[in-house]
């Protein structure tokens, strides 16, 4: 939920074609948000989002990070082999994640727990929960003001979605490989704008 809210709500305030927003209410926050209402666009969200799934199961309580960028597409000078298309990026958006595993999932803890350990733990996790929910609003307001007073550096392209590509990583990427490739490509392309 957390990551669907976060680029969801940066793919409706940098889609230009007409779309019909649709609210979202997350299953575990009390948190609204708008999607763009394109089918196209959802599937592939929750495409990036099961892979980032599947990569956290692997490597649990890892840091890891998830990356939207907008870009252009310019023609290459043509050579003799080949004429490429070269990709400009104008918007980056890094959204730094720290997934753990809930306290007290361990094979340590069974169901011979006492009932108030385990009435402490449920306490514990709704008011971590409710934290969660407050930072997750934080970070969308942060991301609707950031949208809304930075619009300079986008390109001049009407009705349409802009070029994008969300990289998450995969189950075969190793912690350390896949930063450093997102690190690279970020210092290589021109523009940055990142939250944190």
């Amino acid at each position: 939920d957390v990551v669907l809210s976060i680029l969801h709500t940066i793919f409706f305030h940098r889609t230009l074609t007409l779309v019909r927003p649709k609210d979202v209410d997350c299953d575990l926050f009390e948190i609204t948000y708008v999607q763009c209402g394109l089918a196209e666009l959802e599937k592939e969200v929750d495409e990036k989002i099961n892979q980032f799934i599947a990569w956290a199961e692997k490597h649990p309580n890892r840091k890891s990070q998830v990356c939207l960028s907008f870009f252009d597409e310019k023609n290459k000078h043509p050579g003799w082999f080949s004429s490429k298309t070269e990709r400009v990026y104008w918007e980056q958006w890094f959204i730094n994640l720290h997934v753990t595993s809930p306290k007290g999932q361990g094979k340590s803890r069974g169901s011979k727990a006492p009932a108030n350990t385990k009435g402490q733990a449920l306490e514990e996790t709704s008011s971590r929960r409710d934290a969660l929910s407050l930072l997750i609003q934080e970070v969308l307001f942060q991301i609707i003001n950031y949208a809304n007073e930075k619009k300079d550096h986008i390109p001049p392209i009407s009705d349409r979605i802009f070029n994008h590509e969300i990289l998450v990583p995969s189950s075969s990427d190793s912690v350390f490989g896949w930063n450093a490739d997102v690190l690279r490509r970020a210092l290589s392309s021109g523009h940055s704008y990142s939250l944190n």
